[in-house]
């Protein structure tokens, strides 16, 4: 695993994102010099800069669709869903790029030649990526944990998947403790990591093992590297304080402007999205064009969300809280469109703009929904200590969740993010975002 300010990335992704870079800017590079007509010079500076630029665009794009997910690592069918996604992103960010950078070269560049560098691009991926599958199948990358006894009852779910965790056995005849006396001997056995229970884990057994660059986990740390969520069963009832995540002055200025002008900027982009929708909504069905609802903001702080109506009037029959279903009855034919597209979302800028939520954060739930999940759910209420968002870490790793344990699983996520959250992990969940829209993942 890779850390990048706090938040664990896979490191073969972080390989294949730098592979695909460098054959996406050779392939940009070469098709500008070799595009030009006959007489005209080489503007060598020029080519380097669109190449680097459709290069660090591709990474974004790729992402955006979905590319640098685990699970697409070894699905054909989503790989190929993906790349075509990509293809017609791709395409919009080579014409901006060229338009942007080399408008003259633009112009004397021969008819096609757009096409023909989006297909040089996506041909330099899928080369990389045949080539990245091939290393993986022979064990590039592979990591060998070695899982002492009564540390985890976990480790037989590493063995599926990529197979990125080979679980190496006890060696005969040695004992847990001889081990962790000797993290030299496991780095000359190429042991990346040892999970040993929580107690084994004594300031001077982990400063030996850094020593070693061997890692020492119990189960909750390398489920939390695996999966990048936490075992809220298993943490500490002071975690929170312990974790330090207070905000210094600095930090929630950021945040602020952050949220500011991502907000400003997708309200000027959706303004004629909205405008349109409220009109259809009007005249879809009888009731409001906007739907206000008390949700559970910073603190336990209620404030009321704004949305775009997606159900009929009076869906829920006394106000009581429901959760929606799959093919809920009460949505109306547009508000089904909304939700599969997420336009029905679109109208919470505006608490963000107010303060009332940020862009990135857990989901905001309802009082009665805060109140059942807390009694039953350990440490869902420290999900408060940070402003609740549209969109979340939660929102882009776990589907919909209409049960406790669905909420369960997407606290996991929540606590990871609330541990390890930055404005770095921040633009990782808005890119994830696009694919969630794009691919209607999740909606109902």
């Amino acid at each position: 695993m890779t850390s990048m300010f706090g938040h664990n990335i896979r490191s073969e992704l972080v390989f294949l994102y730098l592979s695909e870079f460098l054959a996406v800017f050779l392939a940009a590079y070469i098709l500008m010099a070799a595009g030009m007509p006959a007489g005209y010079p080489v503007d060598h500076s020029r080519a380097t800069l669109v190449a680097a630029m459709l290069a660090l665009s591709s990474g974004v794009v790729f992402s955006a669709s979905g590319l640098y997910q685990p699970q697409l690592l070894s699905g054909l069918r989503r790989l190929l869903v993906g790349t075509a996604l990509a293809a017609l992103l791709l395409l919009m960010a080579t014409w901006l790029t060229l338009m942007l950078l080399a408008p003259a070269s633009l112009s004397s560049l021969y008819p096609g030649f757009l096409l023909e560098m989006l297909v040089g691009c996506i041909g330099a991926v899928m080369l990389t990526r045949v080539a990245f599958t091939l290393l993986q199948r022979r064990g590039f990358m592979r990591r060998r944990i070695l899982v002492l006894p009564d540390a985890t009852s976990k480790v037989s779910e590493q063995r599926g998947g990529n197979n990125i965790f080979e679980v190496a056995a006890l060696p005969p005849g040695e004992d847990a403790a001889t081990l962790l006396r000797d993290p030299g001997a496991l780095k000359n056995r190429r042991i990346w990591a040892v999970v040993a229970p929580a107690g084994a884990q004594d300031q001077a057994t982990q400063r030996a093992f850094q020593a070693a660059g061997v890692r020492l986990l119990n189960d909750a740390e390398f489920q939390e590297c695996r999966y990048n969520r936490v075992a809220c069963d298993q943490l500490a009832p002071d975690w929170l304080e312990r974790a330090g995540r207070s905000d210094g002055r600095m930090q929630v200025i950021l945040r602020r402007a952050f949220d500011i002008t991502v907000s400003l900027m997708l309200l000027l982009v959706t303004l004629p999205v909205m405008l349109a929708a409220a009109l259809i909504i009007k005249f879809d069905s009888r009731g409001p064009i906007f739907y206000r609802q008390e949700r559970v903001g910073l603190n336990g702080q209620v404030f009321t969300l704004t949305k775009f109506r997606s159900m009929v009037v009076d869906a829920e029959v006394g106000g009581v809280a429901k959760w929606a279903t799959k093919r809920d009855s009460r949505v109306t034919r547009f508000g089904r469109f909304m939700r599969l597209t997420r336009i029905d979302e679109l109208p919470q800028i505006l608490n963000v703009l107010r303060g009332d939520m940020a862009f990135v954060g857990p989901r905001p739930e309802r009082p009665s929904f805060v109140e059942e999940l807390g009694r039953v759910i350990p440490h869902y209420h420290d999900r408060a200590c940070v402003k609740p968002g549209i969109t979340g870490w939660a929102q882009v790793n776990y589907p919909y969740g209409a049960s406790v344990e669905d909420a369960r699983m997407k606290l996991a996520y929540d606590l990871y993010y609330v541990r390890r959250r930055s404005l770095f992990l921040d633009l990782v969940i808005l890119v994830a975002t696009v694919r969630v829209v794009l691919l209607q993942e999740g909606a109902r």
